[in-house]
């Protein structure tokens, strides 16, 4: 969340210091929650797709042996070893991430020029996104670490008060709409769009309707 503080202070110089908004989709809106609860001031709004506010996230982790199983993989993310493994043949554990389970050929949007772009980015270290899982203990319990399962998180630390859009794909497999439930609780000002037909990698599959979203959501806020 410094990180993110120290980037805003240097895109917003001369311009007040606040980001007009803060967009953020998967590991990146688990820090975006957060930034919004603590530093709201840094942002006059808050987009959000596809990442469970870590309220209802803890809640499902904690309570929902389908959630546990969805997220089951973020303990595989954890492992001492797991840049290695992703790495090996090519990213091959990596690339099928991409496909829903049973499919054989990836997703039509991973074309060749995607996926050298996406070998550019891991050839330069995929230690920085595992650091990402295992700094956070909001992951599925295990015999031998009691994750989610330990973390009490009071309503202080997960209240937002920024005005909120929230893109959620419906058929996203490992963040099911389930998450989407209670969310008004947490924030205040809370604006909903869901896409149905559509996958965690939605900003690959639906770029127009997404960015529309988020371009009407600054023009009416």
């Amino acid at each position: 969340m410094q990180d993110i503080a120290a980037l805003i202070a240097l895109e917003t110089a001369g311009q007040g210091g606040t980001l007009a908004a803060l967009v953020a989709h998967d590991k990146g809106s688990a820090v975006a929650w957060n930034l919004a609860n603590q530093l709201p001031h840094l942002a006059q709004r808050l987009m959000i797709v596809n990442s469970p506010h870590p309220g209802t996230f803890l809640r499902e982790l904690q309570n929902n042996p389908a959630q546990q199983a969805a997220s089951a993989y973020t303990n595989f993310l954890i492992r001492p070893d797991a840049e290695r493994l992703l790495a090996q043949d090519d990213y091959r554990r990596l690339w099928n991430f991409f496909s829903a389970p049973g499919q054989t050929a990836g997703p039509s949007w991973l074309t060749q020029a995607v996926k050298d772009q996406y070998r550019a980015v891991w050839g330069f270290g995929l230690t920085g996104g595992c650091n990402l899982y295992r700094a956070s203990p909001l992951r599925p319990p295990t015999q031998d670490d009691p994750a989610a399962a330990a973390v009490n998180l009071p309503d202080a630390m997960l209240t937002v008060q920024l005005p909120t859009l929230v893109v959620w794909a419906m058929d996203d497999i490992a963040l099911p709409p389930v998450l989407l439930d209670g969310l008004g609780y947490f924030v205040h000002d809370l604006t909903l769009r869901t896409i149905d037909h559509a996958t965690h990698w939605v900003l690959h599959e639906q770029p127009a309707l997404v960015t529309r979203y988020l371009q009407d959501f600054l023009l009416e806020h």
